[in-house]
């Protein structure tokens, strides 16, 4: 077969290869394969001079040795696109990794597509509920928005993000996409197998760039996955919601590949690239006329630092942010979510309604002065407090419990059936407790329940 390109590779350092062409040479973005018994896809990343490039290999390069062969097309990288994927769990270039063959007649389309114009956006005010009080109550998520979970290692992303899935995707009438990048092999199997279960598998597609995979796969699943809900979004006209888990790794994987290249590296061993590279896959993200993606993203936080750059990076995309706290997480309360760091741009009284809006504004305000007073209670005790801020505490430790709500996805775990809560109970829950109307009943009552009506039960 008669390829438009054709070159020999001239060296090869861990996942870059430099190719040398006899002629012209592909353009950037073009994907060249190797013709040596283990054919090795690559990506080309930079052009060296009028015949050298430098390209990412997106396959292990085991094998390959300086003068093997190199052909290309000049075309991008192509994923399938299609319903015949939906229930798959398929890899960066779009083949299955679940043991089961694909269709023959299935469209194929670049990975790498342009946003929509501004022009074509639109703007909803449609919150999209997720049944966990804390989230629903004061950092609502925005249908066709973006929301993120930051949190340091094991302070219950996945948890949550599971969670989500499990009463999201379940009420969610549209298509899912679920995109691990850097995802441990064990939790990319046990999310298979609980989706399977739940009965939501038929109406999700499953993307996966695992952690022994080459960096340059992993730098690629979220733009495989985007072009597959992109597909459902505007040839389907149906809603998609798109789960990343995590977007660090995307980063990360981005960080290998410029020290791989050689780029000198910014603040922290960032890439230099860092706002552009994140931009690219995130402004892709987005509503149009016909559908929305509404996208949910773990962002893995590290040292538990806020101020890393690609947490500051991550945080000016998000429409909803959701901050998970290891002091939360050490004191027994889950999800762990921190009511004071987290924000949404959805919380305001034109979009929630001004009694929604009014009680989580009293709810954070009563939190942040229990926060205050926590030093006072430390050095001289609860009993040198006024009567009016004992009450406050007691408000306060009564909402951090109320707060707490038993998963399904950690049921085997707590052995506590999960509960899905509607806003509504939620809120008037939150008003209750803020009214005092349980001054007999014990802090503990709170703890781990669903809605107000399960106190002292």
């Amino acid at each position: 077969m008669e390829h438009k390109y054709g070159g020999e590779v001239v060296s090869v350092r861990g996942s870059v290869v430099d190719v040398r062409f006899q002629e012209e040479v592909p353009p950037l973005l073009a994907v060249m394969y190797s013709q040596n018994e283990r054919r090795v896809t690559m990506e080309v990343a930079d052009h060296l001079d009028m015949n050298s490039v430098r390209a990412i290999a997106m396959t292990p390069t085991g094998g390959l040795a300086r003068g093997d062969k190199v052909v290309s097309d000049g075309e991008t990288l192509k994923t399938p696109v299609g319903e015949e994927l939906l229930g798959r769990v398929l890899n960066v270039f779009g083949e299955p990794v679940d043991g089961r063959e694909l269709p023959s007649e299935l469209e194929y389309r670049s990975i790498h597509n342009q946003p929509i114009e501004l022009s074509q956006r639109v703007v909803s005010e449609e919150i999209f509920m997720t049944g966990i009080k804390v989230i629903d109550l004061l950092m609502p998520l925005e249908k066709g928005g973006k929301a993120g979970l930051f949190g340091g290692a094991g302070v219950g992303k996945t948890v949550l993000i599971t969670e989500l899935i499990n009463n999201m995707v379940g009420a969610h009438s549209g298509i899912s996409i679920f995109c691990g990048i850097g995802e441990r092999c064990r939790e990319g199997e046990e999310l298979y197998r609980e989706m399977g279960d739940a009965g939501v598998l038929e109406n999700t597609v499953m993307v996966f760039g695992q952690m022994n995979e080459p960096p340059g796969a992993r730098f690629r699943t979220g733009h495989t996955a985007l072009t597959m809900a992109e597909y459902f979004r505007d040839d389907r006209g149906k809603d998609v919601l798109l789960l990343i888990d995590n977007i660090f790794r995307f980063i990360q994987a981005g960080m290998e590949l410029s020290g791989l290249l050689g780029r000198l590296p910014s603040r922290m061993g960032y890439q230099p690239t860092l706002g552009s590279d994140l931009a690219e896959l995130e402004e892709r993200i987005s509503t149009s006329r016909s559908g929305a993606i509404t996208s949910i993203q773990a962002v893995y936080v590290p040292a538990d630092d806020l101020t890393d750059p690609a947490a500051t990076h991550t945080f000016s995309h998000l429409s909803s942010s959701i901050v998970l706290s290891r002091k939360r997480a050490g004191e027994g309360f889950y999800p762990a979510v921190d009511p004071l760091e987290s924000r949404s741009m959805m919380l305001s009284p034109a979009i929630v309604g001004q009694r929604h809006y009014d009680v989580a504004r009293e709810v954070r305000r009563t939190l942040a002065q229990y926060e205050d007073l926590k030093d006072i209670i430390a050095m001289l005790g609860l009993e040198e407090l006024s009567r009016e801020d004992r009450s406050i505490v007691s408000r306060a430790r009564k909402l951090e419990r109320f707060m707490t709500q038993p998963f399904n996805t950690t049921r085997h775990f707590t052995g506590m059936d999960g509960r899905i809560v509607s806003l509504e109970e939620t809120v008037t829950g939150c008003e209750r407790i803020l009214n005092d109307e349980f001054p007999d009943a014990s802090e503990r009552d709170f703890y781990m329940i669903g809605s107000i009506e399960e106190v002292g039960k």
